[in-house]
Order: C-alpha cells, then sequence, then structure tokens
C-alpha cells in the first residue's frame, strides 16, 4: 500500500510537469496511462501493482 500510494504521487508530479513543459509524447502517455490505472484501480490495476512491487523489490535488492 505504501509503495502504491508513492508511486500514485510520483507519477501524477511528473505527468503535471509534463503537461505544464507541452511535452506529451510517448513517454508522458505512458506515465499517464500508468497514473490512470492506479488512480482508478481497474482491473488491470492489480498486474500493473505486482510489476511495480516486483521492480521495486527488484531494484531495493540491487547493492551499489
Amino acid at each position: 500500500m505504501a509503495i502504491s500510494l508513492s508511486v500514485v504521487l510520483l507519477l501524477g508530479v511528473i505527468l503535471v510537469v509534463m503537461i505544464r513543459g507541452g511535452s506529451i509524447k510517448t513517454g508522458p502517455a505512458i506515465v499517464a496511462a500508468l497514473f490512470g490505472f492506479f488512480v482508478a484501480s481497474t482491473g488491470a490495476a492489480p498486474t500493473i501493482n505486482d510489476t511495480v512491487d516486483s521492480i521495486a523489490d527488484t531494484l531495493n535488492e540491487i547493492q551499489f
């Protein structure tokens, strides 16, 4: 739950910055779609949440 809330907040901030900057292209469209899935909690949201959690866990295990 904590990771989902922070991802939604981060994607929301990124989306606002991209919209204000006028740079809506492929990358920003992906961010907007992910933001929509997390906020709306559609049927695809659990799969996306699991994927993002897996990525976050993998990044957390990497030692720098």
